[in-house]
């Protein structure tokens, strides 16, 4: 799909259905609390991400889903005059929709039929910058489309095979397509477990040396990007855009008590997202499976702020990563844009929060409330890691050394008996290896 003012007119129909009983089979697994004004918004939003011109948005209303075209014959009527009379070269389902329902709504319609999971996907090849962010996309895409190939183009009628003249017939077009998708996804597979081993090498090198890893996640849009920005300076793509993030990045942050941690900005989840997304890009969430510290990043001013928190907590459970989890911090963001009403009453109750599970309200764009992170980041890691009082001979600088390169020093100086008293920090495995090394 072209970019920009060429990416084409597009509609976006948002199905509801009646009744909730309808909701089961094929249906999409939108949670409840979602208004479908809501759920058309966001599909909007992701329509406007791939620079789709969406001439024409609304909800539709059905009793239940019809097996061939998912909407009825007189809504499908409808919508093909609506297509016609508004020159839409697209038409956006917000659900998910079979590999027949879309070929016969692209014949009924004249126009290209993408259903939720395309649109993402859409996105996530448009934001990929990295060969490894390219590859994963690409495994994703070609697993979709691998069971979006149907009979619907005269292409697909069985060729003549064999050699000269004289062969019966041969593979199909169809059968042809499939076993070509299925070779280069089986090459993406050996390439992307290459990126699993050095990623795992990075990791391993990483854990050499003895810094934290902080990893952000969340819903997309929630502004995990202008936060990271805002902590580390840097200059990451943040636009009020969904998925303006999908390659992940790492900068090294000082902290006020002297500890150095690494920062990690990750792709944004979304409700429904595509199972095979979430097992594409496996590589890259390695990085907050392996993290020390997770913050969630929240929009509290958005209505939908309680759905968006649930289905990030579902994909974390994907990863094995339940709410309990010791090294979550909820961040509470954007209490920039609510009103005074909404704003004492996030801050109430964030306050109301037990001690250990107590979430940090701030404003990424204006910096509020990271003097109360940043602490928060330091006081969880301490949690997590050991503190050791060693005493070293002062002339043994490479042992020094070898504590600067292994664990956290926090101070040193020379005590009463002329030897160095050296406090350091470290995770329960490095501080094995400290405690071998000098006792302590």
């Amino acid at each position: 799909m072209a970019s920009g003012a060429e990416s084409g007119r597009a509609i976006v129909i948002e199905p509801v259905l009646k009744h909730a009983a309808a909701r089961g089979g094929p249906a999409r697994s939108v949670a409840d609390t979602r208004s479908p004004d809501a759920r058309l918004a966001e599909a909007v939003g992701l329509a406007g991400a791939i620079d789709l011109n969406v001439v024409q948005a609304g909800l539709v209303t059905l009793n239940s889903i019809r097996p061939a075209t998912y909407l009825g014959t007189g809504k499908v009527d409808e919508i093909a005059g609506l297509t016609k009379s508004l020159s839409a070269s697209v038409v956006v389902m917000d659900c998910p929709i079979s590999p027949v329902q879309q070929r016969n709504l692209e014949k009924a319609w004249n126009a290209k039929v993408i259903d939720r999971t395309g649109l993402i996907l859409e996105i996530f090849g448009k934001r990929a910058r990295t060969r490894e962010g390219s590859l994963q996309v690409e495994h994703a895409h070609l697993n979709y489309q691998k069971s979006r190939l149907v009979r619907s183009w005269t292409h697909l009628e069985r060729q003549r095979g064999g050699f000269g003249f004289l062969g019966g017939p041969g593979e199909s077009q169809l059968e042809m397509d499939r076993r070509l998708i299925e070779e280069r996804i089986a090459r993406i597979d050996v390439e992307l477990d290459k990126v699993k081993r050095t990623r795992k090498l990075h990791r391993d090198s990483r854990k050499r040396v003895p810094y934290p890893i902080v990893a952000l996640v969340g819903y997309t849009n929630a502004g995990k990007s202008t936060l990271f920005n805002r902590m580390t300076a840097a200059s990451v793509l943040s636009a009020d855009m969904l998925f303006a993030t999908l390659d992940p990045t790492l900068r090294a942050l000082d902290l006020p008590l002297g500890n150095r941690i690494i920062l990690s900005d990750t792709v944004g989840f979304i409700s429904d997202l595509p199972t095979m997304l979430v097992a594409a890009f496996r590589a890259t969430l390695e990085e907050v499976i392996e993290a020390d510290i997770i913050l969630h990043v929240r929009d509290m001013s958005h209505e939908d702020a309680g759905a968006q928190s649930h289905d990030v907590e579902k994909v974390l459970g994907e990863l094995g990563i339940e709410a309990a989890d010791r090294r979550l911090i909820e961040v509470w963001n954007k209490i920039d844009r609510l009103d005074p009403e909404g704003r004492e009453r996030v801050l109430n109750l964030a306050e109301r929060q037990p001690v250990g599970h107590r979430p940090v309200a701030v404003s990424a764009l204006s910096g509020e409330g990271l003097d109360r992170l940043i602490p928060a980041i330091e006081a969880r890691l301490g949690e997590s890691r050991l503190t050791l009082n060693l005493s070293l001979d002062p002339a043994d600088g490479a042992g020094l050394s070898w504590l600067y390169r292994h664990s956290e020093v926090l101070s040193k100086g020379m005590s009463d008996d002329g030897r160095l008293a050296v406090t350091v920090r470290a995770d329960p495995e490095q501080a094995a290896r400290v405690k071998a090394k000098f006792g302590g």
